[in-house]
């Protein structure tokens, strides 16, 4: 099929090869979009009104597309909060410290714990809410604070951030930039999060215990430590504290709910939007319960100043986001939306439209395909937001993809997983900054510390996923 390319095509190139620019040199991206916005509005309609209209219509695009991703976000940050004020979280992790016997035991609980605990709660909130109680418990059998921060951040910003398989924010963004449904993606991404997930975590487990028996890597101060791990501890016995039976009671039907949210996920057939809303939904119920018991007749305006904080985190979060997404959104059908039908009447959209080119013109394999979004994710993740790029990488995604002719959902999977594992917490160090201060420790020096085991496990994925694409 011949596709006619016209100047449209080619701006909107030259601004993506610019944007990629900015993000090797770590800097901000965000004007560059708004201004990219700009000059395709003016490009296609003439019209400087429409095309400063047409701005603000892209973030009200983005906007209704990633309305559901953010409310989530921020209606667990708000039960996060509440668990960490009422001690319940304390006493949903107090089983697995008991069986922290040995360093080795400790690096695993604390991870795997990380990793469920991220899947339901996103990462940020379950740094809080695990950190304060399993880091004395690991100081204690031997394992140094850097090697708890390690496996906090791999197991929960790495592993759990990159598949999102609960909340599915992450997918969310990569899907709809490649145009394909959100349950391609989570299909796609399976092997490649396993692939990434035990390579990363084994090698920083072998480095760790390396540098541990040479005397490289000491053990922190305990008793700071834990003085600094008690703090919330002590909070929580103060006003919105519930008794000891209820938030053992508590402590016992959260998970069950969750629980019953994934059985109902996989009966119902539920993904994307649909699986969304429920956990949400079950969060928002949870949340407004306790704080309702816990703090009685000012009950109604905690719950309301818990969500508030919730939604302040979540547009902090997806601030910079937003003019990103409605950049890249342009490349499929939000441009015929907001500018109107100024394509050539054969067009499928920019990106499909380049990638039909590319195919053309260009000798492109599934080596190539796969090298490129693992270096695009890489990329973008460079500014320290794991979710910044990840539009772009589902962009690029569909252009390789369409060149090839096939591997569209592995490759929007590896862009995603290589712009989480880089940005969303593993490598860049103002990034790493929650996870490092609930440990005490230097996020210049955790940053190196995952530098090698991420890089290695960044490559072993990218071959295995030549063979699935």
């Amino acid at each position: 099929m011949d596709i006619s390319l016209i100047s449209l095509h080619w701006v909107y190139l030259l601004l993506i090869v610019v944007i990629i620019g900015f993000m090797v040199f770590r800097k901000d991206t965000t004007i560059l979009c708004i201004l990219g916005i700009f000059i395709l509005g003016l490009l296609a309609t003439g019209s400087l009104s429409h095309s400063v209209s047409g701005v603000f219509s892209s973030f009200i695009y983005a906007i209704k597309e990633l309305l559901g991703t953010i409310l989530i976000i921020s209606i667990i940050v708000s039960m996060g909060k509440v668990l960490t004020q009422t001690g319940i979280n304390e006493t949903m992790i107090a089983p697995f410290a008991k069986l922290i016997r040995t360093p080795a035991l400790a690096y695993w609980i604390i991870g795997i714990v990380m990793m469920i605990t991220s899947w339901f709660f996103w990462p940020s909130p379950a740094v809080a809410l695990i950190g304060a109680v399993l880091l004395p418990v690991a100081l204690r059998v031997g394992l140094p604070a850097l090697g708890v921060a390690a496996a906090m951040n791999l197991f929960g910003h790495g592993i759990a951030l990159s598949g999102d398989f609960i909340i599915q924010g992450a997918p969310k963004l990569t899907a709809d930039a490649a145009g394909i449904p959100v349950g391609d993606v989570l299909q796609a991404s399976i092997p490649l999060v396993i692939v990434m997930g035990v390579v990363t975590t084994v090698t920083s487990f072998w480095l760790l215990r390396r540098d541990m028996k040479s005397g490289k890597l000491q053990i922190g101060s305990y008793a700071d430590m834990e003085t600094a791990a008690t703090a919330d501890s002590s909070a929580a016995q103060g006003e919105g504290s519930l008794s000891r039976a209820n938030r053992r009671l508590f402590a016992l039907l959260i998970p069950i709910l969750f629980l019953a949210d994934v059985v109902a996920m996989f009966m119902l057939n539920l993904q994307g939007g649909d699986a969304t809303a429920l956990v949400g939904g079950t969060a928002l119920l949870i949340m407004l319960l306790i704080t309702l018991i816990a703090n009685k007749q000012k009950g109604l305006e905690k719950a309301t100043g818990y969500l508030v904080e919730g939604f302040q985190f979540g547009f902090k979060i997806f601030g910079p986001v937003i003019p990103i997404a409605a950049f890249f959104y342009l490349g499929d059908s939000a441009f015929i939306e907001i500018f109107g039908k100024v394509l050539p009447a054969n067009s499928h959209g920019l990106v499909n439209d380049l990638g039909f080119a590319l195919a053309q013109t260009v000798p492109v394999n599934k080596g190539v395909g796969a090298v490129t979004l693992t270096a695009v994710g890489a990329i973008t993740g460079l500014d320290g937001s794991g979710f910044s790029g990840i539009s772009l990488a589902g962009s690029i995604a569909k252009l390789f993809s369409t060149a090839i002719g096939s591997g569209i959902a592995t490759l929007t999977a590896l862009g995603q997983i290589a712009a989480i594992w880089v940005g969303g917490g593993t490598l860049i160090p103002w990034a790493l900054i929650p996870a490092a201060a609930i440990c005490g420790v230097d996020p210049f020096e955790l940053a190196r510390r995952n530098l090698k085991p991420v890089v290695i496990g960044l490559a072993v994925t990218t071959v295995v996923a030549m063979f699935l694409i």
